[in-house]
C-alpha cells in the first residue's frame, strides 16, 4: 500500500510552481496524492509570508489541517514556503502539531535531497497540478529590487537566474505533456540574465519558447517597470503567439511616492512614456497598485487616481498597503489609518471598473482568438437548444484566473486549450460574451 500525501498550496503562482515540484519527488520516492486530508498520511502546507494577511491564512491552514494528526490518518505534517522561512521559530513555538519546517531553499529536503532548488532535476520532476493546458514557469529566484514595503529579497534572497537551456527544455516537457499557454514568472521577470549572463534576456528567452510550437501562447507577468527594454517590447508586439500583455507592477504614479517606495529609476513621466509606449503597439497592460503607503497624502493619492483615470489600464489590482516588520516602510511615518487605506482602495477599484467597462464596450464586434478553458454547463439561455454547452475561455488579453473571461455558446465539444474564433457581442463588467465565427 503506497504512502499517501495531501498537498495545500497557498499563495503565488510561483509557490506553486514549487509545490508542483515537491509533489513530483514524493511521487518519485513511491507516494501517491490524496483529495482528502483525512487519507493521508503525510500533509504539506506550502505557505505564503509576503504580507500578515498570508500569514494568517498560512496559520489558518496549518491549524485546520494539524487536527488530522488525531481525526485521520496523518503521521507527518510539514509546513514549507515563505511563512515558514520568516517565522521558523514561532511555528516551532506556538504550532507543536508541526513536525518538519522546510524553508524556501530547503524544500528538495523534503526527499531527503539537498539540491539547490534551481537545479535542473527538480523540475524535471515536477507534476501538474493545474489544468493541463496552462502551466506556469518560474525563470528565477529571489530579488534584488530591494523596494522598501517588501519582505521577499529577506526571505528569497538574492535574484538567481536559471539557466537559459533548462528553461527551454521545461518548455518542451509541458508542451509535450498538453500545455497551450506558457506562463512566465519571477519576482522581477524583465530581470532575467542580468545576473547568469550580464545583460537582460527575457527578450530571446521569450523568443526561443515561442519558436517551440507555432500553436501555444507565451504570457509575461511581474515585469518591473524600471526593468523593461525596446528589444523586450518587439518581441512582445511582433511575434503572434507571444501573448499582446504584459503585466507590470507600478505600485503609484506620484514621484514622492515612488521614491519613499524605493522603486529605482522609476519615476511619473518615465512610466506615462513607457505606457504611451505599450500602447501604441497594441499591448494590453495589466498594473498593481498599493492604496495607503505611508505618508500617502491625499495629493498624491489624487495624482494616482487621475494616473489611472489617464492611462485606462486593461486590468488592474489595489492593494492596501501592509506593515511589514523588518521592511524600512514599516518604520515610516505617519502610517495611514485602515479605514482610509480601505477607502481609497475601494476608490480606485470603482474608478477601474468603469473604465474595464468602457474597454469592454470598444471590442464588441470584434472577432477574437479565444483559447478555451472549460465549460459551465448547459447554456442557460432559453433560445439555444439543450444540447448547447456554454463555454468559457480567454483572448490574449486576459490572463488565467486572474483577469476577466469570454463566454460563448456551442453544441459542438470543445476541449480546454482548443482554439476558436469568437466574435463580441457584449461586455459586462470585466468579462466578454460572444458568439462562435468563422476567421
Amino acid at each position: 500500500m503506497p504512502m499517501t500525501v495531501y498537498f495545500h498550496s497557498l499563495g503565488c503562482d510561483k509557490n506553486l510552481v514549487d509545490s508542483e515540484i515537491m509533489l513530483g519527488l514524493l511521487y518519485e520516492v513511491g507516494y501517491k496524492s490524496v483529495s482528502d486530508p483525512r487519507q493521508a498520511d503525510m500533509i504539506v502546507v506550502n505557505t505564503c509570508g509576503f504580507i500578515q494577511e498570508a500569514v494568517e491564512e498560512g496559520i489558518e491552514a496549518i491549524l485546520e489541517l494539524a487536527i488530522y494528526k488525531e481525526e485521520g490518518q496523518c503521521k507527518k505534517l510539514i509546513v514549507t514556503g515563505c511563512m515558514a522561512q520568516r517565522y521558523r521559530e514561532e511555528i516551532i513555538k506556538e504550532i507543536p502539531e508541526v513536525d518538519e519546517i522546510l524553508g524556501v531553499n530547503d524544500f528538495p529536503k523534503i526527499v531527503g535531497k539537498d539540491i539547490d532548488i534551481l537545479d535542473d532535476e527538480l523540475y524535471e520532476k515536477r507534476a501538474a497540478t493545474m489544468p493541463l493546458h496552462v502551466a506556469y514557469v518560474k525563470i528565477s529566484e529571489g530579488c534584488d529590487n530591494h523596494c522598501t514595503y517588501c519582505t521577499i529579497p529577506s526571505i528569497r534572497g538574492s535574484y538567481r537566474s536559471r539557466k537559459f537551456e533548462s528553461i527551454i527544455k521545461e518548455c518542451a516537457r509541458l508542451i509535450k505533456g498538453g500545455a497551450k499557454e506558457l506562463i512566465l514568472v519571477a519576482q522581477d521577470t524583465a530581470l532575467y540574465g542580468t545576473d547568469l549572463y550580464n545583460q537582460p534576456r527575457l527578450h530571446e528567452l521569450v523568443e526561443a519558447i515561442a519558436a517551440l510550437d507555432n500553436f501555444i501562447w507565451v504570457r509575461i507577468m511581474y515585469a518591473y517597470p524600471e526593468h523593461i527594454y525596446t528589444e523586450l517590447i518587439d518581441v512582445i508586439a511582433n511575434i503572434d503567439n507571444v501573448c499582446s500583455y504584459l503585466d507590470m507592477p507600478i505600485q503609484h504614479s506620484h514621484d514622492s511616492v515612488i521614491a519613499r517606495m524605493g522603486r529605482k529609476n522609476s519615476t511619473s513621466e518615465g512610466l506615462k512614456v513607457l505606457i504611451a509606449q505599450l500602447q501604441e503597439k497594441s499591448i494590453v497592460i495589466r498594473t498593481t497598485l498599493i492604496a495607503g503607503f505611508p505618508g500617502e497624502t491625499e495629493e498624491e493619492f489624487e495624482h494616482l487616481y487621475q494616473f489611472v483615470e489617464e492611462m485606462a489600464f486593461n486590468h488592474l489590482g489595489v492593494f492596501t498597503y501592509s506593515q511589514e516588520e523588518g521592511t524600512p516602510a514599516a518604520t515610516m511615518e505617519p502610517q495611514i489609518d485602515a479605514e482610509i487605506k480601505k477607502n481609497r482602495q475601494d476608490k480606485l477599484m470603482t474608478l477601474q471598473a468603469s473604465i474595464a467597462e468602457k474597454n469592454g464596450q470598444k471590442l464588441i464586434g470584434q472577432v477574437l482568438k479565444i483559447m478555451v478553458d472549460g465549460n459551465v454547463g448547459k447554456s442557460e439561455d432559453p433560445e439555444m437548444e439543450e444540447s448547447t454547452i456554454a463555454y468559457i475561455g480567454r483572448s490574449q488579453r486576459e490572463a488565467y484566473e486572474i483577469d476577466g473571461s469570454v463566454f460563448f455558446s456551442s453544441q459542438a465539444e470543445w476541449l480546454s486549450g482548443d482554439f476558436v474564433y469568437v466574435k463580441i457581442t457584449k461586455a459586462v463588467g470585466y468579462d466578454l460574451y460572444g458568439e462562435l465565427t468563422e476567421v
